[in-house]
């Protein structure tokens, strides 16, 4: 097997390691771009191709990380993952794992632990390494990864919420919102939303967001009513997609440019968080980005004609 062949064998691996660490489409699919460079550079030949690239990928991206929390220090409003629409790394046995590994609720908890921290949970606890494996990558001797790992686990345990949504009840609950929403039923909408539920979107300063974080199921069932039935006058389309593992939708305007993306966290029966990304930085690997700006100037208008 060539060496093209084995990285290409191995790109969504790697592709799903760095985007656990990083929380970036873009700044992953680097971190990949940077391994094969490394990996097709390097005259030595590997004992294990997969722990190789691995470790390559992972200390790329601790580093990119350990700079981009000093940039995030800045951002502007809530910080939250690029949307993923789909994840490479297939595991139809662990499925279900993967794709909570994957939701923002969860990249968020790990937003919280230090990069060594988070690279070693993703490889340990995501995708079963074993601990030697992990002390190479973050490049700390296996006793110390063992330690970053449990308090890793402390963490991201404390942070979870009590009760997980089954795939069925979540989609059946998203179909429900998404219904009332496009009718703008304050008490269609309501009764699906936690007592506590927030609703934040985030824009980075380059887009219009709230200004900020509204909390409870009266407050954030009367602003999507509000606003969402104004989308279709004029013609903001809804394409329902499962967004990081999780129900979402994405919002194009009438030439396709993608306006943004949409994600509902669903826990024990009721829509917990509902999380928007408008930062058009974080939305050019979903497609053509369309101008946000010019949406709420043309959806102030349209409430202006109807009141």
């Amino acid at each position: 097997m060539s060496k093209v062949e084995e990285f290409e064998e191995l790109r969504a691996l790697l592709f799903s390691i760095a985007y656990r660490i990083l929380g970036s489409v873009g700044e992953a699919e680097d971190a990949v771009q940077e391994t094969w460079l490394r990996f097709d550079g390097s005259s030595a030949v590997p004992t294990s191709t997969k722990a190789y690239l691995s470790s390559v990928v992972t200390r790329l991206s601790i580093d990119v990380l350990r700079s981009a929390r000093v940039r995030r220090e800045s951002y502007v409003g809530p910080w939250f993952p690029e949307p993923l629409l789909s994840d490479p790394y297939e595991d139809p046995a662990r499925a279900a794992e993967l794709a909570d590994s994957v939701s923002m609720a969860s990249l968020l908890l790990l937003e919280r632990l230090s990069p060594l921290e988070r690279a070693a949970f993703v490889l340990r606890e995501v995708f079963g390494f074993g601990f030697d494996e992990v002390a190479k990558s973050v490049g700390r001797s296996e006793a110390a990864c063992r330690q970053l790992v449990v308090r890793a686990r402390r963490h991201m345990r404390e942070g979870r919420p009590r009760f997980e949504a089954v795939r069925a009840e979540r989609e059946e609950l998203a179909s429900r919102f998404f219904d009332a929403l496009r009718e703008g039923e304050v008490a269609g909408l309501q009764e699906l939303l936690a007592a506590d539920v927030t609703m934040a979107g985030d824009g980075g300063g380059k887009a219009p967001q709230l200004a900020r974080t509204i909390v409870g199921a009266e407050k954030v069932a009367r602003l999507l009513a509000s606003v969402f039935p104004l989308l279709s006058l004029v013609e903001v389309s809804c394409e329902r997609r499962e967004i990081n593992g999780q129900p979402g939708a994405i919002f194009r305007d009438r030439d396709g440019g993608v306006l943004y993306a949409l994600v509902l966290e669903v826990l024990d029966g009721q829509i917990q968080a509902v999380r928007s990304v408008l930062n058009p930085d974080k939305l050019g690997h979903v497609g053509p980005v369309g101008d946000v700006w010019a949406l709420d100037r043309e959806v102030r208008e349209a409430r202006r004609s109807v009141e």
